[in-house]
């Protein structure tokens, strides 16, 4: 029994040692793959910007380590930011001849991300520099982005999702009579609308008004720069929109000048060759990814004036707290009110920064977390401007953070507006008592002593009187944010607020925005307002180190989350929603549930 215990024992504390050595392995090799990603870029000559339109495109993206470990692309995740970065860079190095667009599926991708994109692809064609693009399938986003270059090239046997615009949404009503749920809804705003798959099987007369002003308005923007850019007609474009041309022969793409040329992948590097002076095989070019060369600017150091322009980024749903274990199926970046407040009240406190510039990229979330921010972003305003930068979404508690600010920049397709408020609180009596045979008793010393202890039965008309007048209060609280901010009557901001859903280039025309442009257009006005003629942009929140990033996949499977996502595809922000609804009772200043672009 002896010489058994004294073999178990090693046996542990084998096992202990090398799971030490396991994890202190783990740590330095992704501390080395950090050194390396973060040393200096090194561009050759002749060298050719690759962009892979493929995978989730969001605002910024983390490095994920235990895809890098493992060597898991499935849950590729693209950054709009470094994106751009590239594509900046690319324009200003002479090193780089042109860019290779390889085009696949963007998911997550909203109209005004994909615009920015496209519009720093049209700026970086002013160098006289070339643009090449192949795809097997172009989807209707990348099809988009794809027409600015100047060779459009297909495999022989590809497709075009070329079909029009269309916006789509889930319902859940029948889902929670069958269960035996019902959502009590209390709200502001003929076109609030976040509350109706809750209510309904279908959209109200009032939400289809807006939704179908939305989709002609950024379809209508889409043809117009694709028939500039492909010299075809806007009235070609939609019939052959309306013919559907997913399935048309890859001859048909060549014969309506959708494309330039079909060819195999294999036969691309050559094309690129025949486009660049003095190199005549592609063993004699360079390439260089939208990551590397994005580190550049990354990895910059502040410059010598000493002066900054922050930009500070606020994207995903509006939350007081961050979310825990399988942070939501949806496996977005979320806004978190104290943590941001914290944020913004360090880049206000810092005299090295003379002015902020807020990229926004929310539908909104919580009421409560929005006015905080709001409030944070006005003691911003005591010291330095504040500039808003719209991305593709804007909107209600994306909009309550922005009002504020002292200039506002939007894409002419971000979503923006939907100025309102709701209360939604679920009601499970009949799931309880009927269903599964649980009744609750109640001893109380005050009539609303146990108002929202229980969804065991729903609220009396007392207290509904009560919570209606509470969001009543809310919705008058956000329209006077917002008149103050824009510098208009209440009334005024209430006839455009309803909770209705505009397009920047829209929003622009009712006084919602001051300009329409990008973040580069928001940084040029943070320098004309603050005065400096030498700084330096740095991005905050500073992104989470690698080993930081380790611990969230440790703690809160968001490894796992990015495999649903990755699996799911499209369809992982729907059910998202679905996971998520416990979190989207309360008071909230939210965007009308998830669109669904088919782009």
């Amino acid at each position: 029994m002896k010489q058994f215990l004294k073999y178990v024992l090693a046996t542990v504390v084998g096992i202990i040692i090398v799971s030490v050595l396991f994890t202190f392995l783990t740590i330095t090799t992704l501390i080395g793959m950090a050194g390396m990603q973060s040393a200096n870029t090194v561009v050759n000559d002749n060298s050719v910007l690759v962009i892979k339109m493929e995978g989730s495109l969001s605002e910024r993206s983390e490095d994920n380590p235990l895809s890098m470990i493992l060597g898991n692309s499935l849950a590729e995740e693209q950054s709009l930011a470094n994106i751009l970065k590239a594509i900046d860079q690319a324009k200003e190095n002479d090193k780089i001849k042109g860019i290779y667009i390889e085009a696949g599926s963007f998911t997550g991708a909203a109209p005004a991300m994909l615009q920015e994109i496209r519009n720093a692809l049209t700026d970086f064609k002013k160098t006289n520099k070339f643009i090449v693009s192949y795809g097997d399938i172009y989807t209707q986003g990348t099809y988009y982005l794809s027409t600015v270059a100047d060779s459009v090239i297909i495999n022989p046997q590809g497709m075009i999702d070329w079909h029009g615009m269309a916006l789509q949404t889930m319902y859940y009503k029948d889902l929670l009579d069958k269960v035996g749920v019902k959502m009590q809804v209390f709200k502001v705003g003929t076109y609030k609308s976040a509350v109706e798959p809750f209510l309904l099987n279908d959209m109200s007369e009032a939400n289809r008004e807006q939704l179908d002003v939305l989709a002609q308005e950024i379809w209508s923007g889409m043809v117009a720069e694709v028939s500039k850019s492909r010299n075809i007609s806007v009235e070609k474009l939609n019939l052959l929109a309306d013919s559907c041309m997913a399935f048309a022969m890859p001859t048909d793409y060549k014969k309506t000048k959708l494309v330039d040329k079909l060819a195999y992948s294999d036969e691309v590097p050559q094309i690129i060759c025949n486009m660049m002076e003095g190199v005549d095989s592609p063993d004699d070019y360079h390439t260089v990814t939208a990551n590397d060369l994005a580190s550049i600017t990354n990895n910059k150091p502040k410059g010598t004036s000493g002066n900054i322009i922050a930009v500070y980024y606020a994207y995903g749903d509006i939350v007081q707290e961050a979310s825990t274990g399988f942070g939501g199926l949806s496996g977005e970046h979320e806004i978190v009110g104290k943590d941001v407040i914290k944020d913004l009240k360090e880049l206000a406190d810092n005299d090295d920064v003379k002015a902020v510039v807020l990229r926004v990229n929310s539908g909104g979330g919580s009421a409560y977390a929005s006015e905080q921010i709001w409030h944070q972003i006005m003691n911003i305003k005591k010291k330095k401007p504040v500039i808003v930068s719209m991305g593709g979404y804007a909107a209600s508690g994306g909009y309550y953070i922005s009002c504020a600010a002292d200039w506002i920049v939007a894409e002419p397709t971000t979503l923006t507006g939907s100025i309102g408020i709701f209360g939604m609180f679920p009601e499970a009596s009949e799931l309880m008592n009927k269903k599964l045979g649980l009744h609750v008793a109640t001893v109380k010393t005050n009539e609303h002593a146990d108002l929202g202890l229980s969804m065991a039965r729903p609220f009396n008309e007392s207290e509904s009187a009560l919570i209606q007048r509470y969001i009543n209060s809310g919705y008058e609280l956000f329209t006077k944010r917002c008149a103050d901010g824009r510098k208009m009557k209440q009334a005024d901001i209430k006839a455009i607020a309803e909770g209705r859903v505009w397009t920047g280039m829209h929003a622009k025309q009712i006084g919602l925005v001051d300009q329409l442009g990008n973040l580069k257009d928001a940084i040029a006005v943070a320098e004309k307002k603050a005065k400096v003629k030498e700084y330096s942009v740095m991005e905050y929140p500073s992104n989470s180190s690698i080993l930081e990033n380790l611990m969230k996949e440790v703690s809160g499977n968001s490894y796992a989350d990015a495999q649903m996502k990755a699996a799911l595809g499209e369809y992982q922000e729907m059910f998202g929603q679905l996971k998520n609804i416990n979190r989207k009772t309360g008071i909230q200043a939210s965007l009308p549930y998830y669109l669904r672009f088919n782009l």
